[in-house]
């Protein structure tokens, strides 16, 4: 590269900078800080800021999204949609990939296969090959079937039948020899399920003039007043740092308010999931034990159903669960949390460790469903299975947002300037 070049680069070097970081969330007070004072969620940032601003000639991102908010995630769309090179990227972000593939590798049975197109695409493409290929399996092995059939039958009768039944072996030799179709294989289909709660009478969960900060002088949240019942059906969104979490908290009462009362039926069972409750498995321990230490006097076949349940069956359930990948952790305290048979569920970035099919038949399981939902993701096409509203948290404030999650979307473009 020429000193001209050179020059051009370091003049626009931090101009670029901070724009990457600004649109990963940084603002300038925290470009600013020193590495060391984030957390880890922020310094995946970072490390996905400096891979960002490299501009390498291959891109390989595993899981970008999972420690962003929706308006990370966004922006890092519309980056990558532009990005010019090559880019790889592993995620469980379905919408994520419909909007920066355009090709799939599906990989299965130790093998890959190309798709073109975006996920979407490739969900399509893929049923109909797969759809083609099981009619060409049944007709080559009703075929097969006959053939073997008539060669038994006939293959020492009179010479002109034998004759047949020999040419008949050459034709399904030769059909052996050209491949066969194979079976298809589904991916494993896990079936979560969660039990059916029943009712609460209304008010469920009352949030009445609540302001609440960590320090009076830095308040979170203001008067905020709503309700949350058993048929609700709620998303949060909002930036990170906005206090999605810090509600979660004052819903279940880990947190008070400063000012206002929180107000829950006192039959109310609440369960929520979080990154950090992997943190509190017992790794030396198996999830079966882990069961039974936890909720003890169920006997062992009780224990085994209900994590099951949630797709750890045989031999992950009794070996000890620092074995187990993070997904697998993450079933646990899904099975562990389910086995309270709470009435409402808040779920903190549930899909984090999850693959795309798990993320699926967690919306299942939660559509069908009776309980109450509080969710918090920058998964859209989760909020999109699950949610009913969308409250945003923004400004000490939560409103509700007129609209479904791709509308918000749309928003949060526009207000980016993408």
């Amino acid at each position: 590269m020429d000193i001209h070049h050179e020059a051009m680069d370091a003049s626009t070097a931090e101009k670029r900078a901070a724009e990457i970081l600004f649109g990963l969330g940084f603002d300038k007070q925290m470009q600013a800080k020193p590495t060391r004072d984030f957390s880890g969620g922020w310094r995946m940032r970072i490390a996905l800021a400096r891979a960002l601003f490299m501009n390498p000639t291959i891109l390989l991102l595993d899981e970008p999204t999972n420690h962003l908010d929706l308006e990370a995630c966004v922006w890092l769309e519309e980056k990558l949609k532009n990005f010019e090179r090559i880019l790889v990227v592993i995620s469980h972000s379905q919408d994520f990939l419909n909007g920066v593939c355009t090709n799939i590798i599906h990989m299965q049975n130790k093998t890959l296969k190309l798709y073109t197109g975006n996920y979407d695409q490739y969900v399509q493409t893929r049923s109909e090959l797969e759809e083609n290929q099981m009619k060409q399996y049944k007709w080559e092995q009703e075929q097969i079937a006959n053939m073997k059939e008539y060669i038994a039958r006939f293959g020492h009768g009179s010479a002109k039948l034998a004759r047949q039944a020999q040419s008949k072996e050459k034709t399904l030799a030769k059909m052996e020899r050209g491949g066969l179709a194979e079976k298809v294989v589904n991916d494993r289909i896990l079936v979560f399920r969660f039990t059916d709660v029943g009712k609460l009478p209304p008010p469920v969960l009352q949030f009445a003039d609540v302001t609440f900060g960590y320090s009076p002088d830095n308040l979170i949240y203001k008067n905020l007043d709503f309700g949350v019942d058993l048929d609700s059906r709620v998303a949060l969104v909002g930036p990170n740092g906005a206090g999605k979490s810090t509600l979660l908290k004052l819903m279940t009462g880990d947190l008070s308010p400063l000012d206002g009362m929180v107000r829950r039926h006192n039959h109310l069972r609440i369960a929520q999931f979080h990154q950090h409750l992997t943190e509190k498995l017992d790794l030396d321990m198996p999830a079966l034990q882990y069961m039974m230490r936890e909720y003890p006097g169920n006997e062992e076949e009780k224990m085994r159903a209900a994590i099951g349940k949630f797709g750890l069956s045989g031999k992950a359930q009794v070996m000890p669960m620092k074995n187990l990948s993070d997904g697998q952790k993450a079933r646990v305290i899904f099975a562990w949390l389910a086995f309270r048979q709470p009435q409402m569920l808040l779920l903190d970035e549930p899909t984090n460790h999850l693959d795309i099919e798990t993320i699926d038949s967690l919306a299942e399981a939660l559509k069908e469903w009776d309980g109450g939902l509080v969710l918090v993701s920058h998964d859209f096409r989760l909020i999109n299975q699950v949610a009913q509203e969308i409250w945003v948290c923004e400004n000490q404030a939560v409103t509700r947002w007129e609209g479904d999650i791709m509308d918000f979307k749309q928003h949060l473009k526009k207000r980016a300037g993408l």
